[in-house]
């Protein structure tokens, strides 16, 4: 909806306006900024965040946006423009030309809705979704022959959009049909051929928020639980989905918005970024799955809510605009937390009393979400105002003694989709099976690409065309496996994150 504004008044933010989105490799990002006159107009602006400081380019047209104009960046530098008109929506390509703005217009697309989806894992095609009554048509904005041009129709209304993958050949939609939002995913180079991804329960409603393409970490809303919880879990695990009770903190909400890239095969040690709100305002706050808590942080001044990068060491870039800086980006250094993996725990035989035992990694109920004052740093992509040094984090549970007998641990709570299938306990990585027959080939993304920057938008570098061959389509793909599995999860190996992946056009089969 466009909001126009009178003359003694300025026009409210629309749902778009402010919202910095960085490209898929994290050189630029671009968002809607206002100018400094009377009118408080919007105009288009776009960052360059790959250099030794942050620096922001205008790039106004010959009048004013719409606060629900929608930016996407490219990796070449260019910034894709999607404007309502009138019954339509026009795309256009922005661009630095002299003291001005260059528009290349791309072509307009007819339907009620248009939303641009996150920045392809390649950095230089452009899709959006137009959802309509009973279906909703998948488009190529830019990238195309001739313009934009339909991909598919998929039945019931699709919102959402993550990439599961670093080639663009996996995108998950939330999908509502029948009453009931699942999770598929779409080639968009195979004419759009769909397959259910995420099936907790028949009854569930469940949405993927995030997904790691190198470590297969998912970060799932779902109401499985009775109610609506943020849950994890991994693509190709066998593992369930586990909805940890820190994730639901009392002093507010919770949204995650980036994961840190590069943790192969270590999903437990990928930390994730949530953007905090509540009555008292927006702050920051991180979690690891192996850590089991939420440690929550006070934002950066002007910090864009929503909007950062980790980079694989572990820091995590958020970018903000004040008065005094419009571009800056604040560096929060965390560093990496390794995984520990927890052996069997053997009794204590006599005489061995006094030996120590090996490192437990956090056992026991969930403690309190502890609120840490982090360290910002002025790194190369920018300054922030310095913060009290982070304190120590207290342990979540107290070790254990080696002279008293070790009780179980009490897991995450866990959702069992119907028609799960019992694990074979003597399997190291808690795969099951039935009747002497292996589970089926499960969705597996391939990481054998992986750089410095941040998941949402870590990928290869950008290139000059579409590829003149089309690969062929990967082999199988099955819904997320989220079947009954051993609770003591660290005891058990992650599967690889490797091999290729089919798409099915079945639903969600157990095991």
């Amino acid at each position: 909806m466009t909001i126009c504004a009178t003359e003694d008044t300025m026009a409210p933010a629309g749902p778009l306006a402010g919202r910095l989105t960085i490209a898929a490799d994290g050189s630029y990002a671009a968002r809607l900024a206002r100018h400094d006159d009377a009118a408080g107009s919007w105009f288009p602006e776009r960052w360059t965040l790959s250099g030794p400081e942050p620096y922001a380019v205008p790039l106004p047209g010959t009048q004013p946006e719409e606060p629900d104009s929608a930016l996407l960046p490219l990796t070449d530098g260019r910034v894709l423009i999607l404007r309502r008109v009138a019954d339509r929506f026009a795309a256009s390509l922005l661009y630095p030309a002299g003291p001005g703005t260059g528009e290349l217009l791309l072509g307009a697309v007819a339907a009620p809705r248009l939303t641009l989806l996150p920045p392809t894992p390649g950095g230089t095609l452009a899709y959006a979704l137009a959802p309509e009554a009973d279906h909703t048509t998948l488009w190529l904005v830019h990238g195309g022959a001739n313009g934009p041009e339909p991909v598919t129709r998929i039945p019931g209304r699709c919102t959402g959009g993550v990439w599961l993958d670093r080639s663009g050949r996996l995108l998950a939609l939330d999908r509502e049909l029948d009453g009931r939002t699942k999770t598929v995913v779409v080639d968009p180079e195979r004419g759009g051929e769909t397959g259910l991804l995420l099936q907790i329960t028949e009854e569930s409603n469940d949405r993927l928020l995030l997904a790691d393409p190198d470590s297969g970490l998912l970060l799932v809303h779902s109401d499985a639980p009775g109610h609506g919880r943020l849950g994890w879990g991994v693509l190709g695990s066998s593992l369930p989905v586990r909805f940890p009770e820190c994730l639901r903190p009392a002093n507010g909400t919770a949204a995650p918005f980036a994961v840190q890239p590069r943790q192969m095969l270590a999903p437990e040690s990928c930390a994730v970024a949530f953007r905090m709100a509540g009555p008292n305002g927006t702050w920051l706050g991180v979690w690891r799955p192996s850590g089991r808590q939420l440690r929550q942080y006070p934002a950066p001044e002007g910090w864009l809510p929503g909007t950062g990068l980790w980079t694989a060491d572990g820091d995590l870039l958020l970018p903000y605009a004040t008065e005094a800086e419009p571009c800056g980006v604040a560096r929060l250094a965390l560093g990496v937390e390794p995984v520990e993996r927890v052996r069997a725990v053997e009794p204590v035989r006599p005489g061995d009393a006094g030996r120590p035992m090996g490192p437990m990694g956090p056992m026991g109920p969930m403690g309190p979400v502890r609120q840490v004052a982090p360290t910002w740093t002025a790194g190369p992509t920018g300054s922030a105002r310095p913060v009290a040094p982070v304190g120590p984090v207290a342990p979540v549970a107290p070790p254990v003694e080696p002279s008293r007998p070790v009780e179980p641990v009490e897991p995450e709570e866990a959702v069992k989709p119907e028609g799960a299938v019992q694990p074979d306990e003597a399997s190291p990585s808690g795969s099951g099976t039935r009747d002497g027959a292996p589970n089926g080939a499960e969705i597996v993304p391939d990481a054998a690409d992986a750089d410095n920057r941040s998941t949402a938008s870590a990928q290869p570098q950008a290139m000059d065309a579409e590829p003149a061959h089309i690969h062929g389509h990967p082999q199988t793909c099955r819904p997320v496996p989220l079947q009954e599995a051993p609770l003591a999860a660290r005891q058990t190996r992650w599967s690889a994150i490797s091999g290729p992946v089919r798409i099915s056009g079945g639903g969600c089969a157990a095991g």
